[in-house]
């Protein structure tokens, strides 16, 4: 398995820390708003990640953290006149429905800013003790980031560079204005906590490296999050794991490319954005989690009305051959499986290469999903009504077919959908007047269920139904 690095900019082959396991870390949302659909690609791209690494047999420990102290979350309780607590936990609720609704599992553990605040100042107070953080008269502590001398190595920008374009504040008690903020002092009517430096609440970027280090440890295998963080969060992140740990911090970043709209990047700052709730409602959930995984994740990716009704397309067409398989697997014929059968299982390791081929090269979600409707396409030969299909062969293509979707998160409605009784006595009633050959009868009972939703497809192995 190879991973383009984007600490290295090139593919390396991917060798864990500890055989056999996985410490991976994802920067999760600040909680002020519901997610937007930007927010969701890099969600659903790692949990896939995460998903093919487990199928490949390594125990991975997944922490996504909860941003639920900051300068937005503040400003919106105030707008609301409530707390930030209040604020924090409502749209983490928000989060987990949304997440949940596309398929994403929970992270190995959920982390919070509130929650982790013992372990952030002892960070912030090791960086003070080596000397690559001061803090200043107003109760504020700044990393020194010249004392860091590879500062830039992820971004790729060399100090002087990054020296040279940074803003100077009036009134700055920074000493040099590339110092970022570890711990900002308290201001009135602001949630606040004790610390060595007076009362004050963390700055965003110390939170990643204190819960790295916590459920973690000093070095991690993989750190993935969008473009947008590898310059400053990231990049910051580095700075303070490395100078307080004194080790290499992550051994391979991954980061996934932007989530445009008319070819610019979507984001609540430029106000170009659709919340996944609003795209849900005229989409569905899982058609958005289909269009992320239609593209590289490093590529950009432009969102538009056409490409989720492609992916509605698609995912009706994953759907209707499962849907057939599990009537096939109760219906079909007795005995041994049919010649058509036992050559599409016959060609599953071939099918599984060329899935874990496309995987493994630097996660190539587009080809493992092109592989998977090439395993639908012969699936649905294989199981013509022409072809004889039996139970037999139609649970083992099912359970290949599950293969593929259950890594890809795809076709995570598990459920049977049920009639209610209604209904099933209306399909009753139509067979017997089909057994009767009382054809008028049985035309005006399957129009009356099309007109409720219901649509019925008689096969050689009973009626087939489904829901429009």
């Amino acid at each position: 398995m190879e991973i383009f690095n984007s600490m290295t900019r090139r593919k390396e082959e991917f060798v864990p820390i500890e055989p056999g396991k996985v410490r991976m870390y994802a920067c999760g949302p600040t909680v002020y708003n519901l997610i937007h659909v930007g927010n969701a690609r890099p969600i659903i791209l790692f949990d896939v990640l995460r998903r093919y690494l487990e199928y490949r047999g390594y125990e991975v420990t997944f922490v996504q953290n909860f941003t639920d102290v900051d300068d937005k979350i503040i400003r919106r309780a105030n707008e609301e006149g409530t707390t930030s607590q209040a604020v924090a936990e409502k749209y983490i609720a928000e989060y987990f429905h949304d997440a949940t609704a596309l398929g994403v599992r929970p992270a190995t553990i959920h982390p919070k800013a509130t929650e982790t605040m013992d372990e952030i100042i002892d960070l912030v107070q090791t960086l003070v003790d080596k000397g690559y953080a001061y803090s200043v008269p107003s109760g504020d502590v700044y990393y020194r980031t010249l004392k860091f001398k590879s500062y830039g190595k992820l971004s790729h920008q060399p100090i002087e560079d990054l020296q040279s374009g940074a803003r100077i504040d009036v009134n700055d008690e920074k000493e040099n204005p590339l110092d970022f903020a570890l711990w900002k002092a308290a201001k009135p009517g602001e949630p606040s906590w004790d610390s060595p430096w007076g009362k004050g609440r963390p700055g965003w970027h110390i939170e990643c490296s204190a819960m790295n280090r916590k459920y973690l440890g000093p070095t991690i295998d993989i750190h993935c999050g969008g473009e947008d963080l590898q310059f400053p969060h990231h990049e910051n992140e580095i700075a303070q794991s490395e100078a307080a740990n004194g080790v290499p911090f992550v051994h391979y970043w991954m980061h996934n490319g932007f989530l445009n709209i008319d070819n610019k990047k979507m984001s609540k700052s430029l106000g170009n954005f659709f919340t996944v709730r609003d795209a849900a409602a005229a989409y569905g959930y899982e058609p958005i989690r289909l269009f992320m995984l239609s593209a590289h994740y490093r590529t950009p990716l432009n969102y538009s009305a056409e490409s989720l009704q492609q992916a509605q397309a698609a995912l009706e067409r994953l759907y209707t051959a499962r849907d057939n398989l599990r009537f096939l697997a109760a219906n079909g014929a007795e005995g041994e499986m049919t010649a058509a059968e036992r050559e599409v299982l016959d060609a599953a390791d071939r099918f599984r290469e060329r899935f874990d081929a496309a995987m493994d090269d630097d996660f190539n979600t587009a080809d493992a999903v092109s592989v998977l409707f090439e395993v639908v396409r012969a699936v649905n030969k294989a199981t013509a009504p022409e072809q004889a299909p039996t139970r037999a062969g139609a649970q083992a293509l099912l359970g290949l077919m599950g293969e593929f979707t259950d890594v890809l998160g795809l076709l995570y409605d598990k459920s049977e959908e049920s009639l209610d009784e209604k209904v099933e006595a209306m399909i009753t009633k139509r067979q017997e007047a089909r057994k009767a050959k009382n054809w008028a009868e049985a035309d005006r009972i399957r129009d009356e269920l099309k007109a409720m939703g219901i649509v019925l497809m008689d096969t050689k192995q009973g009626v087939q139904w489904k829901k429009e």
